[in-house]
């Protein structure tokens, strides 16, 4: 069974900072393609950002040149290094992997000053 554990988020001031973690059991993880979520209040969930089991990516075009994800297998560990963040990237950020049904807690990012 897939078991997705996000971390890294917090309070931030807007221009500032994070990187989020999201570490996975439960799955071949090498050639999983995984993404980045983030659901704000009211707002349906959305899909930030994507990466393959080679290292491919996509971005939602919201983030695109902000945000940057990327993998370590043998750490089993999917990261997104968020900056110039803005109070619209406030949401709480979960991980998914492709073909898999399973989510995390997800990490709440709050940006604010």
């Amino acid at each position: 069974q897939v078991h997705l554990v996000e971390s890294g988020g917090g309070l931030v001031q807007p221009g500032g900072s994070l990187r989020l973690s999201c570490a996975a059991s439960g799955s071949i993880f090498g050639r999983d393609t995984i993404g980045w979520y983030r659901q704000a209040p009211g707002k349906q969930r959305e899909l930030v950002a994507l990466i393959s089991s080679i290292g491919s990516t996509n971005y939602a075009d919201s983030v695109k040149g902000r945000f940057t994800i990327s993998r370590d297998n043998a750490k089993r560990t999917v990261y997104l290094q968020m900056n110039s963040l803005k109070p619209e990237d406030t949401a709480v950020y979960y991980c998914k992997i492709r073909g898999y049904d399973n989510w995390g807690q997800g990490t709440q990012v709050t940006v604010s000053s």
